[in-house]
């Protein structure tokens, strides 16, 4: 592997607020040393008022994330969209070569500015490519998400199972659902979501003897490959 050039950036955009030191550090921990991350909020300079004055619109318009002072909140996929783009265009003008958009959901309406890292498009292409068909089994943050999955990951030869578990819940809750996800008995689960964490994954890992994708994990490789 290369090393990577001196002081090298990236960009990472979170879905709510900065500083978000655990997402930074579960991406340091895969990329090579050296790369300077760079971390922003889509949310960033909203008061905590404003922030619930953008409830999601419906399942479909609804994400999670976990603020800065550990409170998990729902917001509009929308207006995250729209002000994402406006930190991904300042990375783009500040040189910054890479920006990962930290979170699993779908950003149809995203104005991408640069070379953007789309963590969704990453884990379907690889569960794609290591489960042709079989049982996939899915945690996500919120019930509303996990009602649909389906549409989310349906494919032909392909049977989803999903299972909620709220990022920052505690390791028995984390247990609980990875004994009711093994139970289920999926060929492959995936963690989807980007505030679920390495430590998350272990503990799954403890009940569920296959294979494990940890969606922070799986981007942060990619952005490895690009910068590297």
């Amino acid at each position: 592997m290369n090393m990577p050039l001196k002081h090298q950036r990236i960009g990472v955009v979170v879905i709510g607020q900065s500083p978000r030191p655990t997402v930074a550090a579960e991406i340091a921990a895969v990329l090579s040393p050296g790369i300077q991350i760079e971390l922003r909020g889509a949310l960033d300079g909203m008061s905590r008022a404003e922030i619930d004055a953008i409830p999601p619109m419906d399942g479909y318009d609804t994400l999670f994330t976990l603020l800065p002072n550990g409170d998990g909140v729902t917001i509009s996929k929308k207006e995250v969209e729209r002000r994402a783009s406006q930190q991904i265009t300042r990375f783009k003008h500040e040189g910054v070569g890479v920006t990962l958009m930290a979170c699993t959901g779908k950003f149809p309406n995203l104005a991408a500015d640069g070379l953007v890292i789309l963590p969704s498009a990453i884990l379907h292409n690889l569960v794609e490519a290591v489960l042709p068909k079989g049982r996939l089994g899915v945690f996500s943050p919120l019930p509303e998400q996990t009602a649909l999955i389906d549409k989310k990951w349906q494919r032909d030869g392909v049977e989803v199972v999903g299972i909620t578990l709220r990022p920052g819940s505690s390791e028995a809750v984390v247990d609980e659902a990875a004994h009711t996800m093994a139970d289920l008995e999926p060929d492959l689960v995936v963690m989807d979501c980007i505030s679920y964490t390495s430590a998350n994954k272990a503990r799954v890992r403890k009940a569920y003897p296959g294979p494990v994708i940890l969606g922070i994990a799986a981007a942060a490789r990619i952005v490895e490959e690009l910068v590297s």
